[in-house]
């Protein structure tokens, strides 16, 4: 597990490349706020998390996967996992940031992304604190 990385994995790459062609600006892991957003907007006040499929537990069917070794072990991880996405969720929430989470499953073709992430940040911008 030492091999995971945490930061500028190939869907943050792509999510950030394609709001980067959409014309915003953002920082990244910002660690003045919790959880350390992957991506933060700071313009819109909106912090974007890019989440691996199998590690966050998403309902697709690269999330649904159990592993055959130590499957007790990776359920409770996986479940601390999504635990603490929803409490730093509410978290930035409470501090007055949208929050936008985009899955890895959804990176996968760059066109269906972009639609994706306008209308979910148009969506999420018309949306109030």
């Amino acid at each position: 597990m030492a091999a995971i990385k945490g930061k500028n994995t190939t869907p943050e790459l792509l999510v950030r490349s394609a709001l980067h062609e959409m014309g915003y600006r953002f920082r990244l892991h910002r660690k003045d706020l919790p959880g350390r957003p992957d991506i933060v907007l700071p313009k819109h006040r909106v912090a974007i998390f890019v989440h691996g499929c199998f590690w966050h537990s998403h309902d697709c069917r690269w999330g649904a996967v159990t592993p055959k070794t130590r499957p007790n072990f990776w359920a409770e991880k996986r479940g601390g996992t999504v635990e603490r996405d929803k409490r730093k969720d509410q978290q930035l929430k409470e501090l007055g940031w949208r929050v936008l989470t985009i899955w890895e499953c959804e990176t996968r073709t760059s066109s269906e992304l972009t639609v994706l992430l306008r209308k979910a940040l148009a969506q999420t911008l018309t949306q109030s604190c």
